[in-house]
C-alpha cells in the first residue's frame, strides 16, 4: 500500500541527521519558486491570505529558495502540525525510515508529492492557493495528473494496488482519481461526543499521523490489517465502517 499525508503549515528546524534523498519534481518545483520570486510582499500576502508578517516571511523564504540549507531538512521532520505530532518521524530508527521512503508519500503544493526522507527547503504553498500558471489557474491544474502518474509508479514498484487516505479534502484533490490506478482506503477517526461520533478536526489530523506511524512501524501492508490499529486509544467500528472508508472511535 501507499499513504498519503497532507504538509503542514507549522515548520520546525530538524535536529535529526539524515542522508536525505531529492524530491522526483525539481523541474516543476524550480518553475513555480521562479513565479513566486516575481511577487512583491504584498502580492503574497494578497495571494496566500497572509498577515504582513508572515507575508515577509514567506517571501524572503522564495527569494532566498535553494539556499536555505541550516532551516532545510526531511521532509517528515520539517513539518509539524497535529498530523506530525502524531506521527512522531523523530522516533523512527533508519529501518522505519527505510520502509516509508517506498509506502509514505507527502502531498505539497510547491513540491507536489515527497517522500519522508526528501530535502525540504521552508516554504507556504497551500494546494488551494490559486496561483495562476502557464498550465491553468490553479495548483490543481498545475499538478494535473503528474502526483497520481508518481504515485502509480511507485505503487508498481512495491506491488501493490492500494492507497490509504490519510490527507485532507483540500490536498487529496491533486490526486487525479481518473488516473490514479489504485483502490483508495479513506480511514476515519471519530470522538464520541454526548453519545454520538463525531469527526473533530485537530483530533482527526492527529490521528492521521498515529494511523500512518503505525503502519511504518509495524510494516503494514494488507488493507485488512488496518483494522487492528489502536493507538491513542481509537478502535475500529465495524458498525460504521465501509470497504474504503474503515472508522476508528473512541
Amino acid at each position: 500500500m501507499f499513504v498519503v499525508l497532507s504538509p503542514a503549515k507549522k515548520l520546525r528546524a530538524p535536529e535529526a541527521e539524515l542522508s536525505t534523498t531529492m524530491p522526483v519534481f525539481q523541474s516543476d518545483v524550480a518553475e513555480l519558486v521562479n513565479q513566486l520570486q516575481g511577487l512583491t510582499v504584498q502580492g503574497v500576502q494578497k495571494l496566500m491570505s497572509l498577515s504582513e508578517n508572515l507575508a515577509s516571511l514567506n517571501f524572503e523564504r522564495f527569494q532566498t529558495f535553494g539556499n536555505q540549507a541550516e532551516a532545510s531538512g526531511p521532509a517528515a521532520l520539517l513539518f509539524n502540525g497535529d498530523t506530525y505530532a502524531g506521527l512522531g518521524a523523530d522516533r523512527w530508527d533508519q529501518s522505519d525510515f527505510d520502509f516509508a521512503q517506498v509506502h509514505v508519500g507527502i502531498l505539497s503544493g510547491l513540491y507536489g508529492l515527497l517522500s519522508p526522507l526528501d530535502l525540504t527547503e521552508p516554504y507556504r504553498l497551500e494546494m488551494g492557493t490559486r496561483l495562476e500558471t502557464a498550465r491553468g489557474r490553479s495548483l490543481y491544474d498545475f499538478w494535473g495528473d503528474k502526483i497520481s502518474k508518481e504515485i502509480n509508479r511507485r505503487l508498481e514498484a512495491s506491488g501493490s494496488k492500494a492507497v490509504v487516505n490519510l490527507a485532507s479534502k483540500e490536498y487529496f484533490s491533486a490526486v487525479s482519481l481518473k488516473a490514479l490506478d489504485a483502490r483508495v482506503i479513506t480511514p476515519t477517526f471519530k470522538e464520541i461526543r454526548d453519545g454520538k461520533p463525531k469527526i473533530i478536526s485537530f483530533m482527526a489530523k492527529k490521528a492521521r499521523g498515529l494511523m500512518c506511524d503505525y503502519i511504518v512501524r509495524e510494516r503494514i501492508k494488507e488493507i485488512a490489517d488496518l483494522s487492528s490499529f489502536s493507538a491513542g486509544g481509537y478502535t475500529f467500528s465495524e458498525a460504521l465502517s465501509t470497504p474504503d472508508q474503515p472508522t476508528f472511535i473512541r
